[in-house]
């Protein structure tokens, strides 16, 4: 799960590269950070030792999963970026992915 939360990080500075230089420290930053929390949050999470604090991580990651989707989608409005379905899709893997996890966790 991990390996595939690191997908959409990869993607998303390949998304931005494209985006103008005005957008540097605003959009396509936000993009790349909240990616890239998404493998960080779950090993963070794993490393902490517990169920408790795995599955606490594990809600952390799947909000950092929301932010990159969102700004995907404000970055087609101005035309940044075309449409990406990999990247959709890598986000809506983790997402299904991270749910499971989490359901399989608390029913231990």
């Amino acid at each position: 799960m991990w390996k595939q939360a690191i997908e959409p990080a990869k993607a998303a500075y390949e998304l931005t590269a494209g985006f103008p230089a005005f957008e540097l420290y605003r959009l396509t930053s936000q993009m790349r950070r909240s990616s890239v929390s998404i493998a960080s949050n779950m090993a963070e999470g794993a490393a902490r030792g517990s169920d408790k604090e795995f599955i606490h991580f594990l809600y952390i990651a799947m909000g950092s999963v929301a932010e990159p989707d969102t700004q995907y989608i404000l970055s087609k409005e101005p035309q940044f970026t075309k449409s990406n379905v990999e990247f959709e899709k890598s986000l809506a893997d983790i997402r299904k992915v991270t749910s499971g996890l989490i359901r399989h966790l608390k029913n231990k």
